[in-house]
């Protein structure tokens, strides 16, 4: 069903509403600059933002050098999990075991995009606690994990879009496992973002429950009675009509291929009016990025960005 704008904006609110509490979405953000360091085709900025009030937020900015006078293209690129907690926000720059070899610094850079990633809670400097002992703070405080790393994912929209070397319009979300399901509930809870891609984790939730892989996802992904209100089609309807490109794997575990055909029927309909916008492409994968699957998803970035 084609919602209306109205009626997505009710069930964005609806769904921010389910992440628990959180800090106030219109409080300023402050960022230092602790490094600029020029690299082969971009510059890299490691930041520190203020974006929560709580804990500052490590990041990277990369700008390219091919940029010319007026803003560029960007994107937020959401790290993975991967059990790496010391990697985080250093995915972008060093990869990862189940992305191709080189760097998203490096592929997105050399277009003229630029690029935004943060560390997300329990990862790279902001590691050290265990997850599962953060989940069991969070929930006693009326918070969810995934609530805090959403909300700062959005605070680091905010803060990219008003950077006036990049174009506000033109901002995509993307990630791997972790990053994927980042990169959907981004776009679903913010408009802005003009496309989606998300590589290895667009899991439908009922599918998942009946599998014997549920235990696959970390306990930072589940969000009290989230299947009382949406299923993960019904969220990634809120992207609708914008494109949104998903990648996934037919021998990955954490995303029965019977859930992805379940959320691909929904959402054909979902962008019935727009229908070249909405794809998603199977490859005979893991959960891991093949070479057609970073093509893939370069040209989609390249053709709607």
């Amino acid at each position: 069903m084609i919602m209306t704008a109205d009626q997505k904006s009710g069930r964005r609110a609806e769904l921010y509403s389910l992440l628990g509490d959180l800090p106030p979405r219109n409080r300023p953000i402050a960022a230092s600059v602790v490094h600029t360091q020029h690299r082969d085709r971009y510059t890299l900025q490691t930041l520190e933002l203020d974006l929560n009030g709580v804990q500052t937020v490590p990041a990277y900015f990369a700008m390219p050098d091919s940029a010319g006078l007026g803003p560029v293209p960007a994107v937020l690129f959401s790290h993975s999990h991967g059990g790496r907690y010391e990697l985080g926000k250093n995915e972008l720059l060093l990869g990862n075991t189940y992305l191709q070899p080189t760097p998203y610094v490096d592929e997105l850079t050399s277009r003229g995009w630029a690029v935004l990633t943060i560390d997300a809670w329990l990862f790279g400097e902001r590691s050290g606690v265990t997850e599962s002992a953060f989940f069991k703070r969070t929930l006693w405080r009326g918070q969810t994990v995934w609530g805090l790393m959403v909300y700062d994912s959005l605070r680091a929209m905010d803060f990219l879009s008003s950077l006036p070397q990049v174009d506000a319009s033109r901002i995509a979300a993307m990630g791997m496992s972790m990053g994927s399901t980042m990169s959907w509930w981004l776009a679903a809870l913010d408009e802005r973002l003009k496309v989606c891609v998300d590589l290895c984790c667009l899991t439908d939730f009922d599918t998942i429950v009946d599998s014997p892989d549920l235990d696959g996802h970390g306990v930072f992904y589940f969000v009290p009675s989230l299947l009382k209100h949406f299923t993960t089609a019904q969220i990634n309807e809120l992207i609708a009509p914008r494109p949104h490109l998903s990648l996934a794997g037919s021998h990955d575990p954490l995303t029965p291929v019977d859930g992805l055909r379940r959320v691909d029927e929904a959402l054909r309909d979902a962008y019935a009016e727009a229908p070249d916008n909405w794809h998603l492409e199977i490859y005979d994968t893991g959960h891991a990025e093949t070479p057609q699957m970073r093509s893939d998803a370069l040209e989609f970035l390249a053709e709607h960005l």
